[in-house]
């Protein structure tokens, strides 16, 4: 997917999904309270808004949105969905070396789509039970765009309050990323130390 898209609300939804896969996680007494997840996600937001109206270079953002994923997103969780039945064969040091990898690209990829909202705002309204975890929904401002929806999964599977997955206006992120990881690796042959080295290329 080109850097340089042009965002528009249809298109940024496009970018971050192209299908309805919602990730699968184990049934489990829920620990985690509704609050707590739309704390984690007022935290989430409120850096992306700091992020996005500093000022700062791409460069410098950049490096800030990677420290958020770092810090709000159970990026092994994604990374390891992302990457499909090739995590269950991959070795711990490949799968380690991937998930430092894919937080690299996916904070990239995702930290210039929001460097699309300078000079708007998302603001963050409510949180409801859904099987085993929390979606917190929020709504996008953009400048001349209508808002939209965006939603957050949230699960505390990992042992903290961690956001799993975004959908806006009903789209995925895992699924477009799963699609798109999928398919990375088909071009290498399958050969994940491969990806892995590409990966801070993209």
């Amino acid at each position: 997917m080109p850097n340089d898209m042009i965002l528009t609300r249809r298109g940024f939804a496009a970018g971050l999904a192209a299908s309805a896969l919602v990730l699968a996680l184990p049934g489990r007494a829920m620990a985690l309270t509704a609050d707590q997840a739309k704390t984690l996600v007022d935290k989430t937001v409120g850096d992306i808004n700091g992020i996005i109206n500093s000022g700062k270079s791409e460069g410098a953002m950049l490096n800030d949105f990677e420290r958020l994923f770092s810090r709000y997103a159970d990026v092994p969780a994604i990374a390891r969905s992302v990457l499909g039945p090739a995590a269950r064969q991959a070795s711990k040091g490949q799968l380690s070396a991937y998930t430092k990898a894919f937080q690299g690209y996916i904070s990239r990829k995702y930290g210039r789509r929001f460097r699309e909202f300078i000079g708007g705002r998302i603001e963050v309204a409510e949180a409801k039970a859904v099987k085993s975890y929390y979606e917190v929904i929020s709504t996008a401002y953009l400048k001349g765009e209508s808002p939209f929806e965006v939603r957050w999964h949230v699960s505390d599977k990992s042992g903290k309050s961690l956001f799993f997955n975004i959908i806006i206006e009903g789209v995925n992120m895992l699924a477009s990323e799963r699609t798109e990881m999928g398919a990375l690796l088909d071009q290498r042959g399958g050969d994940l130390d491969r990806l892995i080295a590409d990966l801070a290329s993209l």
